[in-house]
Formats: structure tokens, C-alpha cells, sequence
């Protein structure tokens, strides 16, 4: 029987009594109609389970109790940080549920010189705080413990400055010198980043390759954004990581 987990904001602790988030009881409640007595694993992040009962079920609180913590091993050995171009419409949400499953550590949205999305200060906050959500949902969905941190959108140039030196560092290019299975085993972790619907301009390679990114090439096929962050951050965890 699937294990229905959910995330609260909250610290947890073996014998901890607590209300649920209102959407998480509201489904519980009236869309899986679960009873007091059921079975619960509840996280908060800090990379533990808390396997737990529903104590009361009703039409306003759903309250559960704490039985256990247990360590969740489902963080993957390799750190990735995805840098993705802002994409269109529901792209970004496929982008950062998959991303998410996948086992990123961190999602930078970017602007770059060819995004087309625009956002305002309040429209991507408000962007931030629902792709939050969507982060949240895949870790309920995958088994992950730990939430990757989505960061505020930001130009790339400020991304590049305040990236970590000891990271490898590459950039998706059709015309890429590098392929997964020829990379030395990142040690540090590493940053990929992945260009925009129409791919990333003169001024953004050249940038890039000033910040010391090398070009990773995916075959003789061109990826769409949506597609290409997904494929190679599957392909690294399959050479460097636990799959």
C-alpha cells in the first residue's frame, strides 16, 4: 500500500501532536476519506521521516501524532544545481516537478538574453512561491526528504557571481565539445545550466565560458528547454550519481 506523505513547515519530533496543512487535510479528508488511526509519514526537510497517525479526522483539523524518525537515504551522492532560462506557460512547472524527482539539490530561475517570459518584482514572487509548491508535491510524490531549494529569478550574471569555484560547471550547446560519459567524476557538485526557447545568445556563450562552463552535449538532436535539463541532469545521475 502506497505510504501518503506530506510536508509541513514545522518541526517534528518523536511523540509531536499537529494540525495538518489545510490542503493536505482537506485531501486527506475528503478525497482519500482517511480515519483516525490511519497511518501518515510526515517530513520537514531535514532529510528524516516521521512516520505518524491521524489522531482526529474532522471537517476543519485533521491532527496527527509522531510516532518514530527514521533517516530518509533518497538524497543522491551527486549535488546538482539546475540554472534554467525561464520557459513558457507550464514548461517551468514540468521542469521543476521533474527536476525535483530527479534529485536536484537546487533550482536557479534565469533570466537570459532570449527569455521570454517577463515577471515583475510581485509576479515572480508569486511564480516563486507556487514552483515552491510544485517542489514540495514531487518530494510527497518521490520520497525525498529534503526540498531543493528554489531560489529567486535572477539575470544570469548574477547567478555567475555568486556561484560556487569549486563546482564543475556546465552549459547545454548543440555545439558542445563535452559528452556526459567523458566528464571526470564531479567532486564537488556540479551546475548545469540550460538556455531558453530559443537557446542562449552570442553574449550569454561567451559569458559563460568567461565564468569557466564547458559546453555538454546531448547527441545530434535538438532539445527542447523543457526537455533538455531533464535528460542530461537523468544522464548524469546515471554516471555519477545512484541510479
Amino acid at each position: 500500500m502506497r505510504t501518503i506523505r506530506i510536508h509541513v513547515d514545522a518541526g517534528l519530533g518523536v511523540g509531536a501532536e499537529l494540525a495538518l496543512p489545510a490542503q493536505a487535510a482537506a485531501h486527506v479528508a475528503r478525497v482519500l476519506r482517511l480515519r483516525a488511526g490511519d497511518a501518515v509519514s510526515l517530513f520537514n526537510g531535514d532529510g528524516r521521516d516521521y512516520p505518524a497517525e491521524l489522531v482526529a479526522v474532522g471537517p476543519r483539523e485533521v491532527r496527527a501524532r509522531v510516532l518514530e524518525a527514521r533517516e530518509n537515504r533518497s538524497e543522491p551522492p551527486l549535488r546538482i544545481v539546475l540554472a534554467q532560462s525561464l520557459a513558457r506557460g507550464e514548461k517551468m512547472d514540468w521542469i521543476v516537478q521533474k527536476a525535483t524527482e530527479l534529485g536536484v539539490g537546487a533550482i536557479v530561475p534565469l533570466v537570459t538574453a532570449r527569455s521570454e517570459v517577463k515577471l515583475d518584482e510581485a509576479r515572480a514572487q508569486k511564480r516563486l512561491e507556487h514552483w515552491r509548491a510544485v517542489a514540495i508535491g514531487a518530494c510527497e510524490q518521490s520520497g525525498r526528504a529534503r526540498v531543493p531549494e528554489i531560489v529567486a529569478v535572477q539575470p544570469m550574471r548574477t547567478w555567475l557571481d555568486s556561484l560556487d569555484r569549486s563546482v564543475t560547471r556546465l552549459a547545454l550547446l548543440p555545439e558542445g565539445e563535452l559528452a556526459a560519459r567523458a566528464l571526470a567524476p564531479p567532486v564537488h557538485g556540479l551546475a548545469l545550466t540550460v538556455g531558453p526557447e530559443g537557446g542562449f545568445d552570442e553574449a550569454d556563450v561567451a559569458l559563460l565560458h568567461r565564468a569557466g562552463f564547458r559546453g555538454l552535449a546531448l547527441g545530434p538532436r535538438v532539445l527542447r528547454t523543457e526537455t533538455a535539463g531533464i535528460a542530461a541532469i537523468a544522464a548524469l545521475q546515471a554516471l555519477y550519481g545512484d541510479w
